[in-house]
């Protein structure tokens, strides 16, 4: 039985990526499966965000998962997949806005009442 390669973003050196809450319900409906798991957003400038733009969409539309992978702060090596890329940019260059999910258990703290606005299902694009 072959393993299936996942797609990798990886953070070489920097800090951390500070992942955010999505405070819409409606993204968790494209996670639904076994595991507890909830959508976060994190940005990362990069110098190649086309490329791996595009190396993303050729995983998903090969039935690859993609991953970030990525130092915590004791700078072990940490994965999480990867549910959504847009590529924006600011005045310093490039920015990949990268939606993940993260393991419920983990992530708790983001998740308090005040980052979440029950009126407000609309896209935050």
């Amino acid at each position: 039985m072959s393993t299936i390669e996942p797609e990798l973003i990886e953070i070489i050196e920097g800090p951390t990526p500070e992942f955010e809450p999505v405070p819409q319900y409606w993204v968790q409906s494209i996670l639904e499966g076994p595991e507890d798991q909830v959508v976060a957003m994190c940005q990362l400038r990069t110098g190649n965000g086309q490329s791996i733009l595009e190396r993303c969409r050729l995983a998903w539309k090969e039935g690859r998962p993609v991953r970030l992978d990525f130092p915590d702060e004791l700078r072990m090596r940490q994965r999480v997949d990867v549910v959504s890329v847009k590529l924006g940019k600011v005045e310093e260059g490039e920015l990949l806005n990268l939606w993940v999910a993260l393991p419920m258990a983990d992530m708790v703290e983001l998740f308090d009442d005040d980052n979440w606005d029950d009126e407000d299902d609309s896209l935050a694009f």
